[in-house]
């Protein structure tokens, strides 16, 4: 077991009894291939996601049994989404576990935030494979604890005040169109621009569609909120 890995259990303070199961969590697919056969985290990332949210809501629907269903889920959507992924696995230092090909490791694949949040859901799901949903929820709540309690109010998402802006005002819903993609397939970036009428577009880049939306969104709705 490489030192990195072990330095990674010690950093989330659970070890492996399945040490291949971490293996595979921390491999990406440029240095996955062993005798033909693909080992890498896509299909541990498809299940650590799928833990996280249910893992996530078990975790907000205790917290705050007074909420209604609607901010319960935007406090789910902000606290899983690839963002603030990406932040908590550098903040385990898990890219520099992640397992790269020499090419990857150079294009700064450690530090991508797509690839870290990809790998983060990763090692949740092996460590389900490997303990159980229990061990997973102690996990969580250890990397989520902070995000946790500096969330007083449920977060508003912009795509959602940018829309309730417009209405109010009477206007026509906002129009997003992107406006240019670049990059490799992996680590794409999206540029998007939001068209309001009787507004000047805003524009942001994000590495997804729905990213770069949302920053678009964010941009244009404070320009709106501070003009008026």
């Amino acid at each position: 077991m490489p030192d990195l890995l072990n330095r990674l259990q010690k950093d989330i303070e659970y070890k492996f009894k399945n040490k291949t199961l971490l293996q595979t969590a921390m491999t990406h697919s440029s240095a996955s291939v062993l005798n033909e056969e693909v080992l890498n985290y896509e299909r541990l990332e498809f299940l650590g996601d799928r833990v996280l949210g249910l893992a996530m809501a078990e975790v907000l629907y205790k917290r705050y049994p007074k909420e209604n269903e609607g901010d319960l889920a935007k406090r789910h959507a902000a606290l899983v989404q690839g963002k603030t992924l990406a932040k908590i696995a550098v903040r385990i230092n898990l890219g520099a576990a992640m397992i790269l090909s020499d090419n990857e490791r150079a294009a700064g694949g450690g530090e991508n935030e797509h690839m870290l949040a990809d790998g983060l859901e990763a090692l949740l799901g092996a460590i389900y494979l490997d303990s159980g949903l229990e061990a997973c929820n102690t996990l969580i709540a250890k990397l989520w604890d902070d995000l946790l309690d500096i969330m007083v109010e449920p977060p508003q998402d912009p795509k959602t005040g940018l829309q309730e802006w417009a209405q109010a005002k009477g206007l026509p819903l906002p129009v997003y169109e992107v406006s240019d993609r670049e990059g490799p397939d992996h680590a794409p970036q999206f540029t998007v621009r939001v068209i309001l009428q009787g507004y000047e577009a805003a524009e942001a880049r994000g590495s997804s569609r729905r990213a770069a939306e949302k920053k678009a969104a964010a941009r244009l709705l404070t320009y709106l909120v501070n003009s008026a």
